[in-house]
Order: C-alpha cells, then sequence, then structure tokens
C-alpha cells in the first residue's frame, strides 16, 4: 500500500481534493503541480512549467492540462475537471477517480465504462519533457483514448486571454504535432509512443477559474487555448505514453525512458524519504557546472538567504558535498560587493539583504561541522569572508556598519534587509533597522568562525584584526539586548528604543556554534520561546499576548502580508531552535525535540503532500499556508533530523 492515498470518498469531496497538491520538478527547472484531481486551481498549476532564459528566466505556463476522454461502446467519459463560474465543474471526471497513490510516482486510477485505467506522471530529470502513461489494467474490450491540451504559453504570473495574434498553426511530427503560440517561446512538442491520430480544431475555452488566485484577491480567470485533439486505441494491459517537451524525440524510446525514470525515483514510502524526495526539487543543474537553488515553490526564484539557510539541510545529512560546493560556486559569481543576490525582478537581481552574507559564514560552518575539512573552505572562499567582514566594518550600502562598540548596525528608515522584510507603501511594515538581534548574533559567529580559521591556517594578521572586535560585541552584546526582568532579548535596537516584542529573531543568539551570551541567557530565551512563540508547525513570528497578533494567514495581498510575521509560524525555526535547545539540554531534552520531528509527519497528507509549506496558522489547527513546498522547511526538519541523530 502506497504511503500517501487518498481514496474514492476523499477525491470526490471537492472541499478537501482541492486543498491538496501535487509538485513534481527536475534538474532542468522544469515543474509539474496541479491538485491530486487534476483540476487546476492557481495561475502556477500545469503540467510543464518551464524556465524561458530568453524572455526572462523565468517559470512559464506551456501545457497547462491534458483533458482525456475514455470512448467506449459509443459512450463518452471526460476525466478532465475545470472549475468554470457558479461553481461548475467540468467535465466532472474526478467523479471516475477510485484512487490517487503517490508512491514512487504518482498515480490516479479511474473506473470507467467497464475498464479501469492508470495515469501515472514523470519528468525527464535534465530536460525540460514531461511525460504521462496511461495503463489499461481491465476491460473487456479495446476502447478509444482522446486526448485534449490545454495550451497556455505564458508566465507563471500572469493570466492568458483569448487573442487573435497567437499562432493556431501546427507542423506534424512523428506521433504528435509542434506549436508555438508565441514567436519569444520554445515551441513545444507533443508525442506519443504508438501512432495517434489528430484532428485539428483551433479553439479557446473561456473562463477558467482558479479559486486559490481568486481567494487571494488576484486576477483568477483565463482564457486556454486548444489546437486540437488526439484519438488512440488501447487494450487490456497496453500501456501508452504521452510527452511534451521542446525538442522531438523518438516516440519508441518513450516507454522505457518513462519506467528508467521511474526506477530512479526515491520513494515516498516514509516521511523521511518524502523529506528527502522534496529537497531534490529546488536545485536547477545549469550549464558550466552551476546549480541554482529555488526558495520554493510556486513563485519564489534564487534568494540568498533561502540559499544559505536551506543548503546545509538539503546537501550534507545526505553528504552530497559536490551539491553544496557547487551552489555556492555559482551564487559567488552573483555577488554585488560584500551582498548576495535576495531576489529577482524581470530578470534582474535585487541585493538587499544584510543577513544573507552572514548566513554565507554559518552554511560555510556547517560544512566543516558535517566534513571536518576547513582546508577547502580557507582555500576557497577566504577572500570572500575577508570582503564581506571588512565591508560590513568600514560601512558599506545600507547604511550598514560597524559601530565603536562592535556592533553592526543595518538599514535607513525605509529599507527592509532582515528576513522580515514585509512592505506596504514602500517602508517596512516591521521596522527592524538599526541594531537587529539575529543579524548581530550572526555577525558574532561570522567573525569568530573566520578568525578559527584564521589561527588553523596561520593567519596571525586576521586573527589579531578580529580579536578585538570579538571582544567589544562580547561586552556590549548582552547589555544592549537582555533584559534581566523580561527574560529575553529585544529583537531590535536603534538609539534609546528597544523593541521588546516577544519574535523568534532571538533564538540565533542561543543556537550558533558561537553565541555573544552566557548559556544563562540562551537557556532564558528558549524558555520563553518555547512558552509564546512554539507551536507543532513552527516558531511563531510574534507571540499571541501581543495586542498586533495575527493567528490567520488569509485574505488578500494585505491581509496576509498584515499576518505573515504577525503570528505565523515557519518550520524553518525549528532548526535553530533545536540546535539550541539541544545545546542548551543534551540528551534531556531529545524527547521533546523528538516529539516536535515526528509532529511534522502529518503534514505529508495536507496542502503539497509529501513536502513542507511555506508557513503556517500560528492559531490551530496550524494549517499550511504559502507556497506549498518550501526550501528551507524541507531542509531545517532534515537537519533537525541529523541533530537528533547525533544526540541519540
Amino acid at each position: 500500500m502506497s504511503y500517501i492515498r487518498f481514496d474514492k470518498k476523499q477525491l470526490v469531496n471537492l472541499e478537501s481534493s482541492l486543498q491538496k497538491e501535487i509538485l513534481r520538478s527536475n534538474t532542468a527547472g522544469s515543474y509539474l503541480s496541479t491538485t491530486i484531481i487534476g483540476c487546476n486551481t492557481r495561475k502556477y498549476h500545469g503540467l510543464l512549467v518551464s524556465l524561458q532564459p530568453q524572455i526572462n528566466n523565468q517559470h512559464h505556463v506551456f501545457l497547462s492540462s491534458l483533458d482525456e476522454t475514455v470512448i467506449q461502446q459509443e459512450s463518452e467519459f471526460g476525466l478532465g475537471i475545470h472549475k468554470y463560474k457558479d461553481e461548475v465543474y467540468e467535465p466532472g471526471g474526478h467523479k471516475y477517480i477510485d484512487l490517487f497513490e503517490s508512491d514512487p510516482i504518482p498515480m490516479l486510477t479511474y473506473s470507467v465504462g467497464g475498464l479501469t485505467l492508470n495515469k501515472e506522471r514523470i519528468f525527464i530529470s535534465n530536460e525540460d519533457r514531461i511525460m504521462i502513461r496511461y495503463t489499461m489494467t481491465t476491460g473487456q474490450q479495446p476502447a478509444i483514448l482522446r486526448f485534449k491540451p490545454f495550451l497556455a504559453f505564458r508566465s507563471v504570473h500572469f493570466l492568458n486571454k483569448a487573442n487573435s495574434y497567437a499562432d493556431t498553426s501546427f507542423a506534424p511530427v512523428k506521433n504528435g504535432i509542434r506549436v508555438k503560440l508565441y514567436e519569444a517561446y520554445n515551441p513545444l512538442f507533443m508525442q506519443f509512443s504508438k501512432e495517434v491520430s489528430y484532428k485539428h480544431n483551433p479553439q479557446w475555452y473561456y473562463g477558467i477559474e482558479y479559486i486559490k488566485e481568486k481567494s487571494r484577491g488576484y486576477e483568477y480567470l483565463e482564457d486556454l487555448y486548444i489546437p486540437g485533439n488526439f484519438e488512440v486505441k488501447i487494450e487490456k494491459g497496453e500501456s501508452i505514453v504521452f510527452a511534451a517537451g521542446f525538442e522531438e524525440i523518438e516516440p519508441g524510446k518513450l516507454s522505457s525512458l518513462f519506467q528508467k525514470e521511474s526506477d530512479q525515483r526515491i520513494p515516498r514510502d516514509s516521511f523521511k524519504n518524502c523529506l528527502l524526495n522534496a529537497a531534490q526539487q529546488f536545485f536547477i543543474h545549469k550549464k558550466d557546472n552551476k546549480i541554482d537553488l529555488i526558495a520554493g515553490y510556486h513563485w519564489f526564484a534564487k534568494s540568498g538567504r533561502d540559499t544559505f539557510i536551506a543548503l546545509p539541510g538539503l546537501t550534507l545529512p545526505q553528504n552530497d558535498t559536490d551539491t553544496f560546493m557547487k551552489v555556492i560556486d555559482t551564487i559567488i559569481t552573483e555577488m554585488n560587493g560584500p551582498f548576495f543576490p535576495n531576489s529577482r525582478i524581470e530578470g534582474e537581481f535585487i541585493y538587499n539583504s544584510v543577513d544573507a552574507p552572514l548566513l554565507f559564514f554559518w552554511a560555510l560552518q556547517q560544512y566543516v561541522f558535517f566534513t571536518e575539512d576547513r582546508e577547502i573552505i580557507w582555500r576557497k572562499y577566504a577572500k570572500t569572508m575577508e570582503l564581506i567582514l571588512t565591508s560590513f566594518r568600514s560601512g558599506t550600502l545600507f547604511n550598514v556598519h560597524m559601530l565603536e562598540n562592535g556592533l553592526l548596525y543595518a538599514g535607513n528608515d525605509s529599507d527592509s534587509l532582515t528576513w522580515m522584510n514585509v512592505r506596504f507603501d514602500n517602508k517596512p511594515f516591521i521596522n527592524r533597522n538599526g541594531l537587529a538581534v539575529e543579524v548581530n548574533a550572526l555577525w558574532y559567529n561570522a567573525i569568530c568562525f573566520y578568525s578559527e580559521l584564521a589561527a588553523v591556517f596561520k593567519d596571525k594578521k586576521a586573527v589579531m584584526e578580529w580579536k578585538p572586535v570579538i571582544s567589544r560585541i562580547e561586552n556590549s552584546f548582552s547589555p544592549t539586548f537582555w533584559d534581566e526582568q523580561k527574560g529575553y532579548l529585544a529583537d531590535v535596537v536603534r538609539g534609546d528604543y528597544k523593541d521588546f516584542r516577544v519574535r523568534p529573531n532571538q533564538v540565533f543568539a542561543a543556537s550558533l556554534h558561537y553565541s555573544p551570551v552566557y548559556d544563562f541567557i540562551r537557556y532564558q530565551v528558549l524558555k520563553v520561546i518555547k512558552r509564546e512563540l512554539l507551536t507543532p508547525r513552527g516558531l511563531r513570528t510574534l507571540s499571541p499576548n501581543d495586542p498586533d497578533y495575527k493567528g490567520i494567514y488569509q485574505g488578500d495581498l494585505t491581509a496576509r502580508d498584515t499576518a505573515y510575521h504577525q503570528g505565523s509560524a515557519f518550520p524553518w525555526l525549528f532548526g535553530a531552535f533545536t540546535e539550541g535547545y539541544l545545546r542548551i539540554h543534551g540528551r534531556g531534552g531529545l524527547n521533546f525535540i523528538k516529539k516536535l520531528y515526528n509532529g511534522f509527519e502529518d503534514v505529508m497528507w495536507e496542502a503539497g503532500i509529501g513536502t513542507v509549506s511555506e508557513l503556517y496558522y500560528g492559531d490551530p489547527p496550524h494549517l499550511g499556508k504559502g507556497a506549498i513546498s518550501q526550501a528551507w522547511s524541507v531542509a531545517e526538519l532534515l537537519r533537525m533530523e541529523y541533530l537528533i541523530k547525533q544526540y541519540e
């Protein structure tokens, strides 16, 4: 029996099944995503969603969906499903689904017209090509399968509308056709493993509704283009493979290629294997041996901050040091002074993160912990580390500079430089400019790590240069951030102003290998976090005791952004909490941490099935929200599991 499965009763219940999404991706940067019953509910959904470097290097939807119709004894049964206005779902093919199974690859089982049909979907690992295999497992007579492709050819961020300038022509290829709606795009080849008949009948389907976009306050109606339909005969015991990609393929290879790809997949037969499988989704292998790590699906791109937080957990517990190094080497080439790219707008990198350069040190530090290989880190990255530290000390963009007491100040009033970076009216919703607690904990850890390496490799000048800075931070950090009566650290300090709202950022002062506070303060910080911020799904971003706390993340963009860092729970913060908690409590804290880790298994059947969401409600029932698969969420759970094993 498959680890993740849903039966007919669960599948026909649209209120439930439309909330469960699948995601598959490959190293070429393509992905497939839809709901478990195949009804697209987001503009980001599609069967072939691929990068288009020649346009803007973002994801674009090519094949939105593929509607199948079973024809037997002059009766037709439509297996597709689309949402239209007035709560109309057509053709309503979900009512024929008996079973969804995720292991080893996603499979739907349909019972219709006296036959049983299995549908499985998989990507070729390293090219932009989706394959769908249809197998007729039972049935007294042969049947005809009719296929109707719904095409979009548009960015994931925008919707398609019927128009007169789309190229509705086609070119025949072996067992299929070639289409290209707009000149800037790659052509799309749709082919089958056996000979099919094709009838060209170009038309638009109007007003397909995406309920997730509607609930999020975005445009939600789309028109999709159907070039025509394919028909092919299928018999009991026979499998037919459909493929869609950017280059023509030899149809005779499709069946063996499908099986080969299926055999290579990590089975999703346990919580751990689901996490390992999900971990692979975030890496995009480029030319020249470069690898990018994208922050999450569906709308996140490359981010320095997310890369350094997620990379250790996604690679090192699996001993994948090669991928770790290639990702680091790739992103270093994209630096702007001491800053790493933090987001991308229309293909252009934005450099506005003060914590990403410091998290770079943390990621390298994790590599040393896992491999004990300090030499390669010093040899390859000493100059980059020195550039970051000296730039920050002397002063650089965004008013980032070191104060006389050794602490790191960052940001002008209008900047958003930390991970809590939501903005309203071009201003930070939460003003964390000044001395941010986690930035300074990371700053101290970075200097100490660099000095440790310098001492090992006998760079006396570097050691002597930073030794007094370390002392100054040790003497100033606690007096600046700690309040003995409150029993926790201030989140931000600006001059005489101290923000003592209970937020999770102080957890890094308790978790980092080099901490600027004593164990007593670490213990007190973790005690407050456990009492006020800890949930089964991560740490809340604000205490429920705060009048501005928002425990439900829903509604339009403004409503969601208001709740994003005002109470939503983030799983990635479990990593730092686990590290800090086990540092203080040792083996005595294992049962508590194991309970948190094991309790996360329930989410494998929720939201993005088999993976971990970006955030969760701060309030029960802690529903998964935001991106359905987030790199740092998956990564820190994997690192959490590794830490548990280490302490065991």
